[in-house]
């Protein structure tokens, strides 16, 4: 695989903090990485919402992750007020996502349901199999742009749903940014999208990530349906589309749409 990507500009829209593992994939196979990040995500508790769900945690049978955002920040709240990871107490766990599993993982804590693909409709669907849902008391992790599909379907199936927002997405202002500047100059091979959020904040900002005459307009490639459809409302054309949610996949889809491309 090593120099697949081999004088390929490739723009990724992560967070900061987030595009360290997609950046590194591409520079393993030889890419040219500009970081744009269009996004900032950052911890939002409230004190009431902070002492309803940790006082009361006992209470709950599950509680569902469906970001490694949420991992952290939950956790972070967490050990601030128990210094011992068995308050816990019997909380089976559910989460989509590689980042999520690392997360929960590096706390050596296993998680019960996974889904194959990294979807809140998986999950719940997967939650559900369990046939424990019936009156069981749920804690879903949420930011505040979550979707309400996870709750729904797990209230469907008459489970008693609580969401704890533990952090937020917000837009990041890009005009006196050095990498937009470098983008709208030179274009690239490639942009790509890991979120609805980042599709949705980058065409909020197309007048600023503008390209300039002669500047190469980049392929747009998507890492699941959910993304492209919010790249497709926000009038950013999908040349391509990972399989299964996940970076890795999303690479390889980069991969064959270039090398098709040549």
């Amino acid at each position: 695989m090593s120099g697949l990507l081999s004088g390929r500009k490739i723009v990724v829209t992560r967070t900061r903090d987030q595009a360290s593992e997609l950046a590194e994939q591409l520079r393993e196979l030889g890419a040219t990485v500009l970081e744009l990040p269009v996004l900032k995500i950052s911890k939002a508790v409230t004190k009431e919402a902070l002492a309803d769900v940790m006082l009361e945690l006992g209470r709950y049978d599950w509680v569902a992750f469906t970001s490694a955002n949420g991992v952290r920040y939950f956790f972070e709240e967490f050990f601030r007020l128990f210094d011992d990871i068995r308050s816990l107490g019997l909380l089976r766990i559910a989460a989509i996502g590689d980042g999520t599993l690392r997360r929960i993982a590096e706390l050596h804590l296993k998680v019960e349901v996974q889904p194959k693909v990294a979807t809140a409709e998986t999950l719940a669907e997967a939650m559900i199999e369990t046939g424990s849902l019936d009156s069981a008391q749920v804690l879903v992790i949420t930011g505040n742009l979550n979707r309400d599909t996870l709750v729904t379907k797990l209230e469907e199936a008459r489970a008693i749903v609580d969401c704890f927002q533990v952090y937020q997405t917000e837009q990041v202002d890009l005009t006196d940014d050095p990498a937009a500047a470098k983008f709208r100059a030179e274009g690239a091979d490639a942009i790509l999208f890991a979120s609805s959020s980042s599709a949705e904040f980058f065409a909020a900002q197309a007048g600023v990530l503008k390209l300039a005459a002669g500047a190469k307009r980049p392929l747009a490639g998507s890492i699941g349906k959910l993304t492209s459809e919010s790249m497709k409302k926000a009038g950013i054309p999908v040349d391509f589309e990972a399989k299964t949610p996940g970076l890795p996949e999303l690479v390889d889809a980069l991969v064959k749409k270039l090398g098709a491309a040549k």
